[in-house]
């Protein structure tokens, strides 16, 4: 692996945390909501689920790319479409939480914010894991 290559996946790695990381306090702050009626906990969960989508969304394209430029192996392609399913199910979250009142969360947004979180954190575990590099077995 090069320098360049090296650097590269950093900073798939690094846009790739931010996902992780607000999806999990998405998932949090909407269990906080439903445990205290307190609004601002559904207004941190907006935030958090836009931000991690925007972040995924640029994730995808990134292994899209690397899909393109084939680079390709079975665990390529589950982590693009974990990536996929992650953005779809994120954008129906935000969708969710953008609404008033109570029904911005209930079980329903708990449960997507639940799955943004499990998703989220395969795609980290399969580019963290090394599974992804060049020279890893398919």
């Amino acid at each position: 692996m090069t320098a360049g290559a090296g650097a590269v996946r950093a900073l798939q790695g690094l846009i790739l945390s931010v996902p992780v990381a607000l999806f999990s306090l998405g998932l949090a702050t909407d269990v906080a909501y439903l445990k205290t009626a307190e609004m601002q906990w559904s207004n941190f969960s907006s935030w958090a689920v836009a931000g991690g989508l925007a972040f995924a969304g640029t994730a995808l394209v990134w292994s899209l790319i690397d899909l393109a430029r084939g680079r390709r192996g079975v665990s390529r392609l589950v982590y693009s479409g974990a990536l996929a399913v992650l953005c779809l199910l994120a954008l129906l979250n935000a969708f969710k939480h953008s609404q008033d009142g109570w029904s911005s969360v209930g079980a329903f947004g708990v449960a997507l914010s639940a799955l943004c979180c499990l998703l989220a954190l395969i795609a980290g575990w399969l580019r963290y894991s090394g599974m992804l590099d060049e020279g890893a077995v398919r």
